[in-house]
């Protein structure tokens, strides 16, 4: 034990006697020291990782970049027993990755990931960091799903829980596996956070999820064809005062009748609505057409005449976007009301 701890401090000194000498001109020089004193094979694990780890930062310092991943490659294939071979492969894949080749990059990091053990290095886990660059760079949402799942399964106290719920639910989505992106959704909103998180990119995640899963576990038999179809019988029950046909009518899930400031997610944004108390005694007009705002995928009718207080509500129709049933989406859902003028 102790001429091993000697032969570390004298690798050590060795190093640090070379890491002061940055000219070129004994870079060579330095890399055939370093070399042959790789092939020492009485130094210890240490001192052979301090030597490589040396080496490759050489390399990598002057540029030879190239020559640093032959470098390490070549070493890991002829040391497949050497403890720190994810660590020189995660070298690898990260110049690849500052370098923007993330195929090469993702293909390093995935091989670490699959064939070496993981390993700590300053405190960080070497297959975690390679998670998060898959996600990253990955085009495959095949991919990414198997991915998130990993960081769920191995990591789950050094992420966020809840962003990966939902971002593994839309992954999901877009490789067509619909059961498995309800089950994401319901484990996202399981989460105490999953109504105030923030996340990048989806501002409205909260609502999406909710509205998927509650929308996955109805009836859908308020749905019509088309948007004329909803727009006429719509039509003809206010002009019939039929509260009872317009209720029916509504979206059964996810219904909200508000003010154009408020937001689905708010308090006062009521789901339980009925129009019955609101047609009787009252004189109910509508536009002949739609408002001109509405595009493809939804549509706003103006009516009038409701209350005195508030004598305008906007009804908003919307197309139904639910690919896990083929038979409803594309469909179309009279989803909620908008209190007062447009602003």
């Amino acid at each position: 034990m102790k001429k091993t701890f000697v032969t570390f401090l004298s690798v050590l000194l060795f190093l640090s006697l070379f890491s002061c000498r940055d000219s070129r001109d004994k870079s060579a020089k330095t890399l055939s020291e370093l070399t042959l004193l790789l092939e020492d094979n009485t130094i210890s694990a240490q001192s052979r990782y301090a030597v490589i780890n040396r080496i490759a930062n050489l390399y990598y310092s002057h540029g030879k970049t190239d020559d640093m991943i032959l470098f390490l490659t070549e070493w890991v294939e002829t040391h497949p027993g050497d403890t720190y071979n994810a660590y020189w492969l995660f070298m690898v894949a990260s110049s690849y990755l500052n370098a923007n080749e993330e195929p090469l990059a993702e293909y390093y990091y995935e091989r670490i990931i699959k064939n070496f053990p993981d390993l700590l290095v300053n405190g960080e886990s070497i297959h975690f960091s390679c998670l998060r660059h898959l996600i990253q760079i990955s085009k495959s949402s095949a991919n990414r799903i198997n991915y998130f799942n990993k960081m769920i399964s191995d990591f789950p106290d050094k992420l966020s829980i809840t962003e990966t719920y939902f971002r593994l639910a839309l992954e999901y989505e877009n490789v067509g596996e619909w059961d498995m992106a309800l089950k994401s959704y319901a484990l996202f909103l399981e989460q105490n956070d999953s109504s105030t998180i923030q996340i990048t990119g989806f501002p409205n995640a909260y609502t999406k999820a909710r509205q998927t899963v509650n929308f996955s576990k109805s009836s859908k038999d308020w749905t019509f064809e088309s948007l004329d179809a909803l727009e006429n019988a719509v039509k003809k029950a206010i002009s019939a005062y039929n509260w009872k046909a317009l209720d029916s009518y509504r979206s059964k899930v996810n219904f909200f009748a508000m003010s154009w400031k408020s937001s689905e997610t708010d308090t006062n944004a009521q789901e339980e609505f009925s129009m019955r108390g609101y047609m009787r005694g009252n004189r109910i007009r509508y536009n002949e057409k739609l408002d001109d705002t509405s595009t493809p995928s939804e549509a706003y009718l103006r009516t009038w005449g409701w209350t005195s207080y508030i004598n305008v509500w906007y009804l908003y129709f919307r197309k139904v976007d639910f690919p896990a049933d083929p038979e409803i989406h594309g469909r179309w859902e009279w989803a909620g009301i908008y209190f007062g003028e447009k602003l």
